[in-house]
């Protein structure tokens, strides 16, 4: 692993400016490998660094599920709503690389979120050319009948589905029954905007609710809204 400057990796990872870290390890808080350092500049395996007894959060990189709700934006700005990020820790805001997140879900949206700041990670499961699953459960404003959804799979089997405004047609896409007439489940391996949305639209129904419950390996599973679960990045293979 990368041997870092005490006082920049403290910095980096979200434990205060610069000049504040320098003035921990002066002021005897900062142990590497359990043993009190008081050069700002020696270097260190952030995971061997503790700041008043306290390891490092993530000391290799951020990298989380995260259950967004419906009403927030994916945006470290508010012109559209509440970010998503005011529900995380405030710590993780002040790490560099800035976090932030993979892919997005619309505001009406809600479900798996992956968090991070470690960049190739974001590349290697939004970049299109890697195809990354998403799986959704889609609540639609009317109950399909089995002849109904069977056509609609097929259309969306076809990889033919023009939206308005793009320029080529989606991909080939899953759909898939659940059980229930008024909800479907959705698996694209693509992230065109609101593309759920706009390709079910194309169709005919009307989405009453979207919700996403993986992204790759990453399953949302039983995680509640609004709560964070520290995940393993080497799952993918970073490219």
């Amino acid at each position: 692993m990368t041997h870092l400057r005490l006082d920049r990796a403290i910095a980096n990872l979200g434990y205060g400016t610069r000049r504040e870290a320098q003035r921990a390890v002066r002021d005897g808080r900062v142990t590497v490998a359990g043993e009190v350092v008081r050069g700002p500049e020696h270097h260190a395996d952030p995971a061997d660094i503790a700041i008043d007894g306290e390891p490092l959060e993530f000391p290799h990189g951020l990298f989380v599920s995260f259950h967004k709700p419906v009403g927030v934006v994916c945006s470290h700005e508010d012109k559209d709503g509440p970010p998503v990020y005011d529900l995380l820790p405030a710590r993780w805001l002040a790490r560099n690389p800035k976090v932030t997140s993979v892919g997005r879900l619309d505001k009406d949206s809600s479900g798996l979120l992956l968090v991070t700041d470690i960049l190739p990670m974001v590349h290697q499961l939004a970049a299109p050319r890697h195809h990354v699953e998403k799986r959704y459960l889609v609540g639609l404003d009317l109950p399909l009948s089995e002849r109904e959804l069977a056509d609609m799979a097929a259309v969306f089997a076809t990889g033919t589905i023009m939206l308005k405004g793009e320029d080529d047609p989606c991909l080939p896409a899953v759909l898939r029954a659940t059980d229930r007439p008024d909800r479907i489940e959705v698996v694209l391996t693509e992230g065109r905007h609101r593309q759920v949305r706009r390709m079910i639209g194309a169709c005919g129904p009307s989405v009453a609710s979207l919700h996403r419950i993986s992204v790759g390996p990453y399953e949302l599973g039983d995680l509640p809204e609004g709560q964070w679960r520290a995940e393993d990045p080497s799952r993918v293979t970073v490219g």
